[in-house]
């Protein structure tokens, strides 16, 4: 569920903030000392959040399934350094999502693993020369289900992995928007389940456990505050293989709206939308289709905790 957006709101509380007008307990402003110039170097922080639901029928007439129950839980932190002309962006987000009913078992419906570093040297006023890394992978395996009566692996811990290095330019204009481009990015598809590197999954040689890639990186982040307690956030990232049908450009596309309902209370929606022409579809009958574009949407409104 929810990359980023969530983080972000705790991004933006977490801001560096001045003496600029603030007020004492008299309702005078406070004046910023003229010989105060030693800038923050770091500012850290971010946020826990928490989605539960439960339900259990008997004899009801409408229909339904006799329980379910549903736990969906989300950390993401953050560490920025900002000194001079150099700068360096941490993250980490992870997720994971489960719902249980009587008649389906136990599904899952978010696994995440999802950590950046990017360091900068400011070049001019917007652009940077900027390299990044970013490590992408999930928990626990995951399936597909063809019909209710079967289930097939599709997906592991570190299968896949996604590991991208890459030194490029950055251009940021403002706090809001970024755009990261690379004509040399090194990336490196893994694929340690043993099932699924014997039928090539996600691109790798039948039986080989990774695969390396060099090409073309383009990565977008954008964000805007809507109104006083809501906010909208999108990441797009494009990857070409020099080496394999660069014509083929590996899409990953987040959107995520967050507002604020109270002070612990959020409500949150993403659309998250992914195309690798490596990942392969399951047929009906549970063997491989083709590749298609992958989508998943998800509402939640639970508890948030920011630090």
């Amino acid at each position: 569920m929810t990359c980023a957006l969530l983080f972000t709101i705790a991004g933006l509380k977490a801001q560096d903030q001045t003496v600029k007008g603030l007020k004492d307990a008299t309702g005078k402003e406070i004046k910023k000392d003229p010989n105060d110039t030693i800038p923050m170097t770091w500012k850290k922080g971010g946020l826990y959040n928490l989605n539960f639901n439960q339900a259990a029928l008997s004899n009801w007439s409408a229909g339904g399934d006799k329980s379910s129950v549903s736990l969906s839980t989300l950390l993401n932190v953050f560490a920025f350094y900002k000194k001079g002309k150099h700068s360096w962006d941490n993250s980490l987000d992870l997720a994971y999502g489960i719902v249980s009913t009587t008649s389906l078992g136990q599904r899952k419906t978010d696994d995440r693993i999802d950590a950046v570093s990017k360091y900068g040297y400011q070049l001019s006023k917007n652009w940077y020369l900027s390299s990044l890394l970013n490590v992408r992978s999930q928990f626990t395996k995951g399936y597909a289900y063809p019909d209710n009566n079967k289930k097939v692996l599709t997906s592991d811990f570190l299968a896949p992995a996604y590991v991208l290095l890459s030194i490029g330019m950055d251009y940021k204009p403002n706090d809001n928007f970024s755009l990261f481009l690379s004509p040399a990015t090194a990336r490196w598809v893994i694929v340690t389940n043993d099932s699924l590197s014997a039928v090539g999954a996600y691109g790798v040689d039948p039986g080989k456990k990774a695969k390396f890639e060099m090409g073309a990186f383009a990565s977008l982040n954008y964000k805007h505050k809507i109104g006083t307690n809501s906010l909208y956030q999108t990441k797009l990232d494009l990857f070409s293989n020099y080496l394999h049908q660069p014509q083929d450009i590996d899409i990953y596309w987040t959107n995520l709206l967050a507002v604020n309902v109270s002070k612990i209370l959020s409500m949150s929606l993403s659309v998250d939308m992914i195309y690798d022409n490596d990942v392969k579809t399951v047929k009906s009958d549970g063997t491989a289709g083709g590749a298609a574009m992958q989508l998943k949407e998800i509402f939640g409104i639970g508890l948030a905790v920011k630090f």
